[in-house]
């Protein structure tokens, strides 16, 4: 049940970050806009990210954590 959490919050903060860089969660606007945003970064607890790491960053916790994958299984 904690691991399903963790893969939750990875999910929520990948799909935040989506909208809060594209304005919008349509796939086809996203990946149309995706190459004129490669040099945008934010920081995060001190760290400067590029801001598309960081989104598949959080897509890969809510990966491995929705399906209990090495690292993330009981």
């Amino acid at each position: 049940m904690v691991v399903n959490r963790i893969g939750d919050i990875g999910l929520a903060l990948g799909i935040f970050l989506i909208y809060y860089l594209f304005k919008t969660l349509d796939y086809s606007t996203v990946f149309a806009l995706t190459p004129f945003v490669q040099q945008y970064s934010i920081s995060i607890w001190g760290w400067e990210i590029n801001i598309i790491t960081a989104i598949c960053f959080f897509f890969f916790i809510a990966a491995t954590g929705k399906s209990a994958q090495i690292g993330l299984h009981t």
